[in-house]
């Protein structure tokens, strides 16, 4: 059963990230996986801050260890499904910045 909004082109996949985001939040519904997002991502942004101050490349390898590590923790326990990653890279990326960026802002609830 195939549980994604509409908004899908011919192939099956989004044209536009525009339609990719709702199925990006729908997948994001449970509030606990999308707080565990918003620390990973917050986690992403220090650690490519701590690389700039340092210069140190360790910090570059933190940064998908601890993104995708929270990320995936907040699919596989508390939302119950397979992370967007797997199938949409570049835009479930992007929309873990928007939700990262929205719930600060105030945009969205945390």
């Amino acid at each position: 059963m195939n549980t994604e909004p509409s908004a899908q082109g011919p192939e099956g996949r989004y044209a536009s990230f525009e339609a990719f985001y709702p199925y990006y939040i729908h997948e994001h519904a449970n509030r606990t996986c999308r707080r565990i997002h918003v620390v990973g991502t917050g986690l992403v942004i220090a650690a490519f801050l701590a690389f700039c101050v340092t210069l140190n490349a360790w910090w570059l390898l933190a940064m998908p260890v601890v993104g995708y590590g929270f990320a995936w923790v907040g699919h596989f326990f508390f939302e119950k499904n397979r992370p967007a990653t797997f199938k949409y890279p570049l835009w479930s990326l992007m929309g873990d910045f928007r939700l990262f960026f929205e719930t600060v802002s105030g945009k969205r609830k945390f």
